[in-house]
This record gives C-alpha cells, structure tokens and sequence, in this order.
C-alpha cells in the first residue's frame, strides 16, 4: 500500500466546478452505491498485446444492473450526483475485478468534471485497492481527451497525482477530442488509446496510416504506450501491427462480458 501526504496547498477549482457541498462524512459515503441514488454494474472487455498473444488489461465498462446499457447508466448522472457516481464507479470496478480473480492490469474509467480536490478524491480508491488487494500498479485510470476541462492545468494536476500514487494513466479516444498535442505537452500519460475512427478501415487510408504512424513515433520518443481500440477486422489488426502497435482491444478478440471475464479469441491474436 503506498502512503500518500496531503499537501497544504490550496487548491484551485476550475471554471465552472462546483465542488461537493458537505462533511468529511460525505467523502466517506461516496464510494457506497445506495448515496448515488440508482444501482449499476460492470462488464470488462479485455485489451491484449499481439506480442504475447495474452491479455494486458481488462477494462471495466459500466453497465445497468441486468446488463443494461451505458447510455441507461450515464441518463442518471447528474449534477448533484456525478461526484458520489464517480467515486462508486472505482470502487465497484475494483471490488467486482477482485472477486473474479482478475490478475492483470484494471483500466478504470473516470469523470475529471467530478473531481472535488484530487488528493483528497484519491482516498475512496487507494481504500478500495487495499480493502479488496488489488495491487495500485495494476490500476489505469483512463480518461476521455473529449472531456470539456477548460483548465488544462487543472486537468494535468489531477493526472499528476494519480501517477504519483502509483496508478497509471490513460488517455482514452485520443485524436478525437479538441486538445490533442496540445494535452500531451501538458502531461504526459502512461499510455494513449487511440479513437477508433482513427482505427476503422485504416488499411484503406493512407492517411489514416500516417497519422498513425506518426503517433506511434511520437509516444515512443515520450515514453507513452499506444493502445488501438476498436478493432473489429483481421485487416485492421495487421495494419495496426505493421505500425508497431500490439495492444489492441475490439470486437475481433472479445466483447465486453457482463459481471464475468471474456473470452479472448485465440486465432485473432496471432497473424498468419
């Protein structure tokens, strides 16, 4: 279990944040589901590294309670509840990768919009690790780059405070959004996954491919692992690989498998 020292200083919100109103008690309830005011669960789609041929990482998604859509899920989140949401989201991910004996890595999505204070809003989390032994290195936090954060600073500190924690990070749906490079000179993540219109018939784009490409030689120049998201073709795979990246994730090796852990296909993690 790492320690973690609750700086003085204060702390900036960002335009527009409306912090959680309240106790300590409230810190405390955020993580129990029945303070959210509606019940939902977890389906985990894995992501896999091509260079193995095994799963890296699962990817908690979050369902309604009989499997339910995200979208069903998400048409709850409110204002007054988006805080309490997120921080139940962790620990619900964590508790449900637990008991289904997951090993690896566990990419937990998370809502920067809702973060009260980050070295406080961390705690929920590093309780959650400890009470159900899930190791906080084998914990990603992956976050949209589409999230409309208007202080990239903000949004770059809370990222901060994740990795010195010692979970990694993620940026989901990168090049999709409207801060791109821009984002990376800012922070820099564990890793990027790259959004999927960027993926789909990149065989048959050349531009695609180069942008690709590019990336790909950037992140390795930062350090940064790539992840494609979104495969659903072998051509895909193929072309993506040819690229240099071999963590995947997408329909071609496994959906998503509600309250349980997919089944990974084996003839699509190897090339003929």
């Amino acid at each position: 279990m790492h320690s973690i020292q609750l700086p003085s200083r204060k702390t900036t919100f960002p335009s527009g944040f409306m912090p959680l109103e309240g106790s300590r008690r409230d810190c405390e309830d955020c993580g129990k589901g029945e303070k959210v005011g509606f019940q939902f669960a977890y389906a985990y789609q894995p992501i896999v590294d091509l260079r193995t041929a095994r799963v890296f990482a699962h990817e908690a998604l979050v369902r309604g309670p009989a499997g339910e859509s995200a979208a069903s899920v998400l048409a709850q989140v409110n204002e007054r509840n988006r805080y309490r949401f997120d921080q139940a989201c962790r620990v619900k991910a964590i508790k449900g990768a637990a008991a289904l004996g997951i090993r690896e890595r566990l990419s937990i999505n998370f809502l920067p919009n809702a973060i009260y204070k980050p070295e406080l809003c961390i705690r929920t989390t590093l309780q959650a690790a400890q009470t159900f032994g899930f190791p906080l290195e084998r914990i990603i936090f992956e976050v949209t780059e589409g999230e409309r954060v208007e202080d990239g600073p903000w949004f770059a500190q809370i990222l901060r405070e994740y990795q010195q924690c010692g979970f990694k990070t993620a940026i989901d749906d990168f090049g999709a959004g409207y801060a791109g490079l821009k984002l990376l000179a800012e922070f820099q993540p564990d890793m990027i996954k790259i959004d999927m219109d960027l993926v789909r018939n990149i065989e048959q784009s050349r531009a695609r491919q180069a942008i690709v490409k590019s990336l790909v030689a950037l992140c390795a120049d930062m350090q940064i692992e790539v992840i494609a998201e979104g495969i659903e073709t072998v051509a895909e795979r193929d072309c993506l690989s040819d690229a240099g990246i071999h963590l995947m994730q997408g329909y071609l090796f496994a959906k998503p498998a509600f309250q349980s852990i997919a089944a990974v296909s084996s003839t699509a993690l190897k090339r003929a």
